[in-house]
């Protein structure tokens, strides 16, 4: 079963249920959330509102109950409706998303940007205020040996030990060259080894699922390696995105094996409707 990339998991959304489950829910309850943790949404399902408008975007998903965003880098992510930021000084940056009720302390940069300018890319995020830098992939190949994998990490936690001498701490998502086999081990767990516990945290995509890894097992199986995981309802029995609480997923024991992994945020990353679906759950989820 192939893993659902970022692009791919949002045509299977179950839009649907999802928007009548969130009216139904009425009144939104206050609680403690899980973990006490505020819940965050990454941008990048809206980039396409993002490019239109900007302040508009940010303040629909406040309105929605999103305390925390996630953004991608305007250099990065150029080509993905992001430019448009780049318009903005980062401590413009910074304070609008205050001004607008939400907070922003972590970010997606391609890994091609950092390797190019990683200076350049920490005093944006300085800037803007944030305290992690995430590449989505390391963007190895398809088929990588035993030394490409070496390799990577190699680089990766120098560009991990210069971002800390900043007092940023860099991230590996879960993507692409990271759901990659090699001589029958995942890459994931080959990085996990050879990746700076110092230097290099990681961020689960909840939604790899799909390709059976399950974040419960690895926030268990590797405990502090985690700072963040990016959320995403999944049905077994269809094999679709849905929204949490109303997928098969097991949100208790996700976020209780969470905290042993060391997360310190989550993002909410699906179909716009979806994830305003999912605030109900969570903000009713004790864990």
């Amino acid at each position: 079963m192939a893993a659902i990339s970022r692009r791919e998991f949002f045509k299977k959304s179950a839009t649907g249920a999802a928007v009548a489950g969130a009216l139904s829910a009425g009144a939104l309850e206050l609680g403690a959330n899980p973990l006490g943790l505020p819940i965050g949404c990454q941008t990048w399902p809206v980039r396409k509102m993002i490019a239109e408008d900007f302040p508009g975007t940010i303040k629909q998903l406040a309105q929605a109950g999103f305390q925390t965003i996630e953004l991608c880098s305007p250099v990065g992510y150029a080509d993905s409706s992001f430019a448009g930021l780049a318009k903005y000084k980062g401590a413009e940056l910074r304070k609008m998303l205050g001004d607008l009720g939400v907070k922003c302390i972590s970010s997606h940069f391609g890994i091609k940007e950092v390797r190019e300018n990683q200076a350049d890319r920490i005093a944006w995020a300085s800037d803007v205020g944030l305290t992690q830098m995430i590449v989505p992939s390391l963007e190895g190949s398809r088929n990588p040996t035993m030394d490409d994998v070496k390799r990577a990490a190699d680089e990766y936690n120098k560009m991990g030990e210069r971002a800390a001498q900043a007092g940023i701490q860099q991230g590996l998502h879960n993507e692409f060259f990271e759901l990659t086999m090699v001589d029958g081990k995942r890459t994931y767990d080959l990085l996990l080894g050879l990746l700076d516990p110092k230097f290099v945290k990681f961020q689960f995509q909840i939604s790899t699922i799909s390709k059976g890894y399950d974040a419960a097992e690895y926030f268990t199986k590797y405990p502090g390696r985690f700072f963040s995981m990016h959320v995403q309802g999944w049905s077994a029995q269809t094999k679709k995105i849905m929204a949490v609480g109303q997928d098969t997923l097991d949100w208790k024991k996700i976020f209780t094996a969470a905290k042993t992994g060391g997360v310190k945020n989550y993002f909410v990353e699906m179909d716009l409707d979806l994830m305003k679906a999912s605030v109900p759950y969570l903000r009713r989820l004790k864990v």
